[in-house]
């Protein structure tokens, strides 16, 4: 038997907009998150790659990262920090962080920020933004983007600058 209060609509309507809330709440935190990732990664790199000698390069981000994590834990470690500094290499314009913060989570940017070609960096950006800021799982099956089969019919119509080189 079904609950009364389940088919309340005043009961939908609220838990509707308590669930639509928690969403944004989520969408705006990563968002955040992202964004001080960015500007993590171009500080360290504005200090490491300002002394061009490696060897203070690495010091400084094992040094930064022993000190990060000691203060808010494990998840500021050298990788972390390091993924940082590639997110701010590959995406040095800030106008575009922004854009991307919404559409991207900080697991898609952490994947495409190792791909060595702008343009599939691009393709799945794209393609991610098409599915209306509902990123699939990167390494899902489901991920159009990532596949060894050229991109479905209906992606090439919108997406057919990317796809030549794809």
């Amino acid at each position: 038997m079904k609950n009364p209060l389940q088919t309340n609509p005043l009961f939908i309507s609220i838990r509707q907009l308590i669930e639509e809330s928690k969403q944004q709440v989520a969408i705006t935190v990563n968002a955040e998150i992202t964004l001080l990732y960015w500007k993590v990664g171009r500080r360290i790199n504005e200090e490491v790659l300002g002394n061009e000698r490696a060897e203070y390069g690495k010091q400084v981000v094992a040094t930064i990262a022993q000190q990060l994590s000691t203060t808010y834990g494990k998840g500021w470690g050298e990788k972390q920090l390091r993924q940082c500094m590639q997110f701010a290499l590959v995406f040095p314009d800030e106008q575009i962080v922004y854009a991307l913060r919404r559409q991207l989570s900080w697991t898609h940017l952490r994947n495409i920020i190792y791909m060595d070609d702008p343009l599939k960096r691009s393709f799945y950006v794209e393609c991610v933004s098409w599915k209306s800021g509902h990123p699939v799982s990167y390494r899902s099956a489901s991920n159009p983007c990532y596949t060894n089969e050229p991109p479905s019919a209906k992606n090439r119509i919108r997406l057919l600058p990317m796809i030549w080189n794809y």
